[in-house]
């Protein structure tokens, strides 16, 4: 075996090039794992080989095999694994057929010299096995420290029926793709489909896929909808191939020319790359998966045409019961044509209940992603092997597709219905202002046309909405008519925020800063009269970074008045137990401390420092109770003094609140606790959370609108993105 030279997680299983379900699966686990943790933990992968004549390409990422059939090999790889010191962890991708022997009872004789942390993924939970197959089951799930199953039914069966203790059994769902909401016009198009009405069926053909019944039920279908086209997508499964050739192929295609089909039904008849498969998917309207067996406890091609937005119809089998309802397809029963045919008829009529589906699919998929199931499988092997990574100064990039998206030459969209802007929404202020900000933030390293072009755009809203007295308007319709008249401090101070920060800026035109500054001076008269102490926060915020840059008396001033206002707050209500401004903690909390911090390198007074430092401490210890993530005050309820803390639901707004203060108190303390935080904080939006799930969305470039008690917000509005993308430009500052 070759030695790994880093830390690594061994995964035992079949992998490509050689064609199976569990070969894609470990590859794209693997592959994510790898981009979330490496190089600091690999993976590498002990390959099951199906003979002893067959040989793979494999990649560098296999560092051993084992012929299935010999017994040798499981003892052999066993003690090398023993023996190397930087696997740390041994994943069993588990099929009974994958291994040799009577049920695959060869991996008993790994697992028994095997020394190392073992986690299986169990692939199929039979509720009715035979003697032999209960015993090698119950076998495997003594010898292993944990096993994974991928529904509720899976972990219920091994419990019940195998006797498998609960707390040994974790459910991480089946990996799926991480694609945007899917058009399928556009993915016809490209496909050359523009005119049909797509069903597909896809994954390796072997006669258990129970295509038959769907080809049996497209005749009085196609009669009624004569646009439908079947896609049969996928080669036959190589074992197949093996024993009987293309024989279930060809009876198919018989069937199809018998039924007068051929204008209907296709055949794709190749291995897919990825691409390929998510090409076909977005492009698929109905999704019909026909399996015979009941007993399949997981299935990547149904995952994946779900992550694809597909509505399905689908056998009862164990993983689709587990998956599909009514809110995203229809169950039928088992070699029964007439159900499918039926489902069809139903689903091809209601177009309003098929887009219906459709958005209820695929949002349901979102936990599935293999980013989110990677960092769950993270989690489970670290209870095992602790196998923690030093901390990576590692971000994703920048991405401002979805902001250029939610914007137009006037300023940014508010809202989005999933993640098409909604224009009815209009615009607002605070949105545009924090757009500001990022974008004058993002010149500065990205000194591109483009970026001055956005910059223009917000700051020419923030003059469009200023009235004649220097106040603001703070909603604008899609119509550029303004649609209501209340002000809004909070708007009010983070434009301030936003045109002091372009001002502080030496690389920006000069022709930006001095309409900036025309703009700020006519609001400046109204600062004065701010009670709002998140709007004064904010305002002091921008007028320090100005006052950072050139001696201004009125600036320095109209700061320490702001600065006076928090301090007097915090007097009137701070206690022994309750180091804050005022009897709650609610939205932007971290903005408060922030704004001190900030007067105090304007002003040097050690009182805003020392007060500074006191409540982000108190409100720190509120938000990073539990230390293994960051945990926002809830809006539902918030938290009041004396009171019990609202945990849901939680707002990126909030952890960029966080991430931007504790990077501002790091640099101005150098204290490592808040680089710390900082880091911890922005980790918030990738996975370390209570849900264990990305909060940004990669795929996208957006950020969903909020993280509930059991699940994420789909939304993806200009709030919430811009919150990201001002807490991922902040970061930066306390990487190395």
């Amino acid at each position: 075996m070759a030695k790994p030279n880093s830390p690594s997680i061994l995964f035992l299983s079949s992998f490509p090039p050689r064609e199976c379900g569990i070969a894609t699966f470990t590859k794209r686990l693997t592959d994510s794992f790898d981009k979330e943790f490496n190089p600091e933990i690999k993976s590498k992968i002990l390959a099951i080989n199906d003979s002893d004549t067959s040989i793979y390409n494999y990649p560098r990422k296999v560092v051993a095999q084992i012929n299935e059939e010999e017994i040798e090999d499981y003892i052999n790889r066993a003690n090398e694994i023993n023996h190397s010191p930087n696997i740390k962890l041994v994943n069993i991708q588990h099929e009974f057929g994958l291994f040799g022997g009577d049920q695959g009872e060869y991996l008993i004789f790994f697992l028994e010299l095997l020394k190392k942390p073992c986690v299986v993924t169990m692939h199929t939970t039979l509720p009715r096995p035979e003697e032999k197959m209960k015993k090698i089951t119950k076998t495997i799930s003594e010898k292993c420290d944990a096993i994974v199953v991928m529904n509720h039914t899976a972990k219920n069966i091994l419990h019940e029926i195998y006797g498998v203790k609960k707390n040994k059994i974790h459910l991480i769902p089946h990996g799926v793709f991480h694609v945007p909401f899917p058009s399928k016009t556009k993915a016809k198009k490209s496909l050359n489909l523009n005119d049909r009405f797509v069903i597909s069926t896809f994954g390796m053909i072997s006669r258990d896929k129970g295509i038959e019944y769907a080809i049996q039920a497209l005749p009085e279908v196609v009669k009624q909808h004569p646009n439908i086209l079947y896609l049969v997508i996928g080669a036959t499964h190589p074992l197949i191939l093996k024993r009987e050739g293309e024989k279930y192929r060809n009876r198919l295609i018989k069937m199809v020319n018998q039924l007068g089909l051929e204008e209907y039904v296709k055949f794709y008849n190749r291995y897919l790359e990825e691409w390929e498969i998510t090409e076909f998917l977005k492009a698929t309207d109905i999704y019909i998966y026909p399996m015979l067996s009941k007993e399949q406890a997981s299935s990547g091609s149904l995952s994946d045409a779900m992550s694809c937005a597909c509505p399905t119809i689908a056998t009862a089998s164990q993983y689709a019961q587990s998956v599909i309802n009514r809110e995203r397809g229809t169950l039928v029963r088992f070699r029964n044509s007439n159900d499918i045919k039926k489902a069809l008829l139903e689903m091809i009529a209601d177009k309003k209940m098929r887009k219906e589906m459709s958005k209820n699919t695929y949002f349901y998929t979102r936990h599935m992603t293999w980013q989110n199931v990677s960092l769950s499988y993270f989690n489970l092997f670290n209870n095992f092997a602790k196998i923690v990574p030093k901390k990576k100064d590692k971000i994703l990039p920048v991405d401002i597709r979805y902001i250029k998206n939610l914007s137009d030459k006037f300023g940014i969209i508010q809202f989005a219905n999933h993640t098409k802007p909604d224009p009815h929404s209009g615009y607002c202020l605070d949105d545009n202002a924090r757009a500001l900000i990022g974008f004058t933030e993002l010149y500065a390293k990205k000194k591109k046309q483009s970026v001055l072009d956005s910059i223009e755009i917000y700051l020419n809203f923030i003059k469009f909405v200023q009235k004649k007295n220097g106040r603001f308007h703070n909603f604008v319709s899609y119509q550029k008519t303004f649609i209501d008249q209340t002000e809004s401090e909070d708007s009010f101070g983070r434009a301030i925020w936003a045109l002091g920060f372009l001002l502080s800026r030496d690389y920006i035109p000069e022709n930006f800063k001095k309409q900036a500054n025309t703009i700020l001076k006519k609001a400046l008269k109204w600062a004065d009269e701010l009670e709002s102490l998140r709007a004064i926060s904010f305002a002091a915020i921008g007028l320090s970074h100005v006052a950072e840059k050139e001696t201004n008396e009125q600036l320095v001033n109209i700061i320490n008045d702001l600065a006076g206002k928090l301090i007097k707050h915090y007097r009137e209500h701070t206690g022994d137990d309750w180091r804050w401004f005022e009897d709650c903690l609610t939205y932007s909390n971290y903005k408060l401390p922030e704004a001190l911090f900030r007067a105090y390198i304007v002003t040097r007074n050690k009182t805003y420092l020392e007060i500074a430092i006191k409540t982000l401490d108190f409100l720190s210890g509120v938000t990073f109770e539990k230390p293994e993530y960051f945990s926002p005050i809830g809006q539902d309820g918030w938290y009041f003094r004396n009171g019990k803390r609202a945990y849901f639901d939680q707002q990126p707004e909030d952890a960029s609140s966080a991430v931007e203060t504790l990077v501002a108190a790091y640099q101005i303390t150098k204290n490592k606790k808040y680089q710390n935080q900082a880091k911890l904080a922005f980790e918030w939006f990738l996975g370390k959370n209570h849900l264990n799930q990305m909060v940004y969305d990669e795929a996208t470039g957006g950020c969903y609108d909020g993280l509930g008690r059991f699940s994420l917000n789909f939304n993806q509005g200009a709030e919430s993105t811009l919150s990201y993308f001002l807490a991922r430009l902040a970061i930066k500052n306390v990487y190395n």
